[in-house]
Order: C-alpha cells, then structure tokens, then sequence
C-alpha cells in the first residue's frame, strides 16, 4: 500500500517539526556566514574600459560608415583575445613586480566586449585593492604597446582609469547566508516529511483509521 501526503497533511508534518526546520535552516546559515567570514579571502574588483579606434591614412580617428564600424566591432574581440595573452599579462606581472602566474592572473581578468559598440571593459579582481587598481591601470598600457607591435596599428583609448575599491565583491556574506538557510530549511521540510514516512507507528486514532480502517470503541486516556 502506497503512503501519500496531501497538502493539508503536509502542513501538519511541517506545523509539527517546525522547531527542527528553522534549527537546521538557522546552523546552515550560521555555518556560511562562519565559512564566508574566516575561510574564504575578499576578492576586490577594478574595472577600466577602453574603445578601439581604426586608424585611416592621415592617422586620424573617425569611423565613416557602417563597414568601418563593423570591422572595429570585429577588430575588438581581437584585441579582447590578445588582452589576455602570455604576452601581455607576462609583462604586467614583470612591471608590477607581482609574485603571481600567468595562469593566475588571468583567471583575475575578465573581459567584456560591450555590445554593438567598439568598447572593451576590462575587470580585474585581486585580494589587495590598491594591486587591483594597479593591475586594471597597466594592463592598457602593456597592451598598447603590444597590439602595435603585433598588428602594426593604433592600439585604444582609456574612457576611465580604474580606481580602488573600498568593499571586496566576493564573498557576497548576505547572499550566501541567505541561500545557506534557504537549503537549509528546504533540507529541515525534506527530513520531516521522510521522519513521518518512515514512522509507523500508532499515535492517535485517526492513525488507527487512516492505516487500520477500523472503528475506534474508545480511549483510555494517559493517567499519571
């Protein structure tokens, strides 16, 4: 014989255990303000954006039609590749004197190509914001220097320099505790709702006409 729960019962199995539910709920979310607070490092965030320029024969910046206009949008997830590269990361590192690999730093980098336009956003996260500052300022540099070196063409303009971030973007403290309890009570609902499968016993009478069907003749009520 299968055994359901209707919403009403549920209710009841929820109403019954609620103490478990919001315990469980309340260590989850203890334990990821605990974790987030002493075992995980704040990552602080930089942010720079750049545009690429198309270069004509009198070394002057426009854009005249919609072709050059498609073919910077083109020439700027070139350029987002090269950002990135050994090449120019390598050389940020060496300029910043940073004890940190390639493979490292790059994984720091995020890069954005804003959509239909010819700009480049480029993020960096670090532990220190002061070096992700730096790191967010140099990288334009390094790479201006190097896309003429590589493509034999003008490289970008900074729109904005980065600046130093006062509040680290990871951990989200409020967030993962907030998702913690969340688990947490959805966890406390699930083993309450197991519990009162799992039980079998006979309780009450409407235990013993629910899984019985059988008339009740009387209780004796619990004497002391």
């Amino acid at each position: 014989m299968e055994e359901t729960i209707d919403l009403r019962e549920l209710f009841k199995i929820i109403k019954r255990k609620i103490w478990m539910i919001v315990l469980i709920g309340l260590i989850f979310g203890i334990v990821s303000g605990a974790v987030s607070v002493f075992f995980i490092t704040p990552m602080y965030q930089s942010s720079t954006t750049l545009i690429v320029n198309k270069e004509n024969s009198n070394s002057e910046t426009q854009l005249s039609n919609s072709d050059d206009i498609n073919y910077v949008q083109k020439l700027a997830y070139t350029y987002s590749e090269i950002i990135t590269s050994r090449a120019v990361l390598g050389k940020t590192i060496s300029q910043l004197g940073l004890d940190i690999s390639y493979k490292k730093l790059a994984s720091c980098v995020n890069i954005t190509n804003i959509t239909n336009t010819q700009i480049i956003k480029v993020d960096v996260q670090y532990k220190d914001p002061k070096t992700a500052r730096d790191i967010c300022n140099t990288i334009p540099a390094v790479f201006d220097q190097e896309i003429q070196r590589i493509m034999k063409v003008s490289g970008v303009e900074v729109i904005d320099t980065a600046i130093v971030s006062s509040f680290p973007v990871k951990p989200n403290k409020a967030k993962n505790v907030i998702l913690a309890s969340a688990f947490g009570v959805l966890l406390g609902i699930c083993i309450a709702i197991v519990q009162s499968l799992m039980d079998t016993k006979i309780k009450t009478s409407s235990d013993i006409k629910e899984h019985l069907d059988i008339p009740v003749l009387g209780i004796i009520p619990k004497q002391k």
